[in-house]
């Protein structure tokens, strides 16, 4: 499938094709009339041979002529080309024209044309009569040549016109800015001194930025998101150049130092720059960071990609060993989040957790999972930023993403699991209103998901830790809790959503677990409702009936009707 663009856009497909194609239909054409207009003279041969030997009247005749179209053909290319270059550029960037101007094939053909017309008048100027009017001197190749050079010229028209539209693609463009911005980086030419080069690279940066804002400001989605990911693969190209870099590349001095995105730091914070050796990982991280500002609420799917891409880069920075790219970009995550609290952006933020609970997953066999238990804390620290303005499904959505967390903490062993869990249980607190009362309903949802978790491995002493953090919940809480996991049956959410997966779904084991969790509260919580507990796989398994959880009484506890919980079905309506 990814061939299938290569082949659409080869040189085979702009030059080859569509000039076989004229020249072949040219040809044809020209066969067909002279077969049909000499075929009843008496020596249709010596018609045919007038192409190689032309009379020399007609022949100065197209010379003549020759020129005008060629010169015609050239204003049509340059008004053409001129129109379109200028469109593209006010709608993306005008580093367009630059990089049009420089590309060897509109030089090439341009000044084909200006060939071509210049050989057709020196031609026709040395074309010599006598008084008789009869050809004194006829140049023979130098007329072949031009009217050659005139065919070629037509011919070429239309290719060149496809190889324009593809050149002036906006995805096209953009990876050109970025194959020139690593090459000039990795440059070894004396031309390109470390001022020029960090110049360079500041403006291939700026200008892949400026492709995605211009392309968000026109809806252009594709060639926003591919700007986002050339900015991506620029950074991680950058990282095979980092090695062949001197000292003074990585100084953040003079010029750069007064770039929009380093002027505001302080001159201690410009040398921890310098000294972490990454500020063009900090400037592209900031286009980032303004790309994601401009598309709260607006372009939710180029929040997605940032983030996505964000995490690639840590992923793969830590990969390599490089730390400080990795704490660069878990700030920017951070960043990204307060943005997103600002904004009052709930589904966006419901998606950016996903994939920072993603890169804490992938941190786990690194550093004892010390990386790990640190993203966890921020997951804590924003969870409860957005639960103090008022945006509790935020902190009911981290809390399932540590729940996440802390089940795969366990699968893997991982040394950083007791304080997973620690964090875990700390997420919840008193609720001041209705709203922030149902989050936290969410929250103690996703520990008792955790907690049955750790039943079904065996692991009771934890699910007792879960079981102690919730001794002075309100019984009536708890049972409706419980009732509303018991309720749900479906793993999938009954709307279109990112993650596709229903918070509150719990598989008919660990809704067993579940039973025998709540069994330990003993007889301070409300029997299961008949409606709930007539499930055949739960009555199978049902605890006895002096335990709270056995008991099966048809009662009105007034909660949600079954299938409907508090957790990602919430995200839609807060969204919005």
């Amino acid at each position: 499938m990814a061939a299938a663009p290569a082949r659409a856009t080869s040189p085979f497909r702009i030059w080859l094709l569509p000039f076989a194609i004229l020249l072949g239909s040219s040809i044809v054409v020209f066969a067909i009339t002279m077969l049909i207009d000499t075929h009843d003279e008496p020596d249709p041969a010596a018609n045919w041979r007038l192409l190689l030997s032309p009379n020399p009247h007609s022949a100065l005749g197209a010379i003549s002529n020759a020129a005008e179209v060629v010169a015609a053909v050239l204003g049509v290319a340059i008004t053409v080309v001129a129109i379109i270059v200028e469109l593209a550029s006010n709608r993306y960037t005008h580093r367009i024209t630059e990089l049009f101007v420089a590309e060897p094939i509109n030089f090439a053909v341009m000044g084909f044309f200006v060939l071509t017309a210049i050989q057709c008048l020196a031609v026709s100027i040395v074309f010599d009569m006598d008084d008789a009017g009869s050809p004194a001197f006829f140049p023979v190749i130098g007329a072949s040549v031009a009217l050659l050079m005139l065919a070629l010229s037509l011919l070429i028209l239309l290719p060149y016109f496809a190889f324009v539209f593809k050149f002036l693609n906006p995805i096209t463009i953009v990876e050109r800015i970025r194959k020139h911005t690593v090459d000039i980086i990795a440059s070894k030419s004396a031309y390109w001194s470390v001022v020029r080069k960090q110049q360079e690279a500041v403006r291939g940066v700026e200008q892949l930025a400026d492709v995605a804002l211009n392309a968000m400001e026109n809806k252009d989605k594709g060639v926003s998101m591919a700007s986002a990911d050339a900015l991506r693969v620029l950074l991680l190209d950058y990282q095979g150049v980092r090695p062949t870099l001197g000292e003074a590349w990585y100084a953040v001095e003079g010029d750069l130092a007064h770039n929009p995105d380093f002027v505001s730091m302080s001159p201690d914070v410009l040398v921890s720059v310098t000294e972490r050796k990454n500020w063009l990982e900090m400037k592209i991280l900031r286009q980032y960071q303004m790309l994601y500002n401009e598309a709260l609420n607006r372009m939710r799917d180029m929040n997605y990609l940032i983030a996505i891409n964000t995490r690639l880069i840590a992923e793969v920075s830590l990969a390599q060993g490089n730390t400080e790219l990795f704490d660069l970009a878990v700030k920017f995550f951070n960043t990204y989040l307060r943005a997103t609290v600002n904004a009052k952006d709930v589904r966006t933020a419901y998606n950016v957790l996903n994939q920072y609970r993603l890169l804490a997953e992938r941190t786990l066999p690194y550093n004892d999972g010390k990386f790990a238990v640190e993203i966890a804390r921020y997951f804590k620290y924003y969870g409860g930023v957005s639960f103090n303005v008022q945006l509790p499904f935020i902190l009911e959505t981290a809390a399932y993403d540590l729940c996440a967390l802390n089940e795969l903490a366990y699968e893997q062993d991982s040394p950083s699991a007791r304080e997973l869990l620690r964090i875990f249980l700390q997420v919840d607190r008193e609720s001041e209103s209705e709203v922030q009362e149902l989050s936290l309903r969410g929250v103690r949802k996703a520990q008792i998901k955790l907690a049955t978790f750790y039943l079904l491995k065996g692991e009771e002493a934890l699910a007792r830790e879960v079981f102690e953090d919730m001794a002075g919940e309100r019984p009536e809480r708890l049972a409706s809790i419980r009732n509303e996991l018991l309720a749900i049956e479906s793993p999938e959410f009954w709307e279109i959503s990112d993650r596709g997966v229903n918070f509150d779904y719990l598989p008919p084991k660990r809704k067993r677990r579940m039973l025998e969790f709540f069994g330990w509260f003993g007889d301070r919580l409300p029997p299961v409702p008949e409606r709930i507990s007539g499930d055949a796989t739960l009555r199978e398994t049902m605890v006895p009936a002096s335990s709270s959880a056995g008991v099966i009484e048809a009662i009105d506890s007034g909660e949600m009707p079954a299938g409907i919980g508090h957790g990602a079905e919430t995200a839609p309506e807060e969204a919005n």
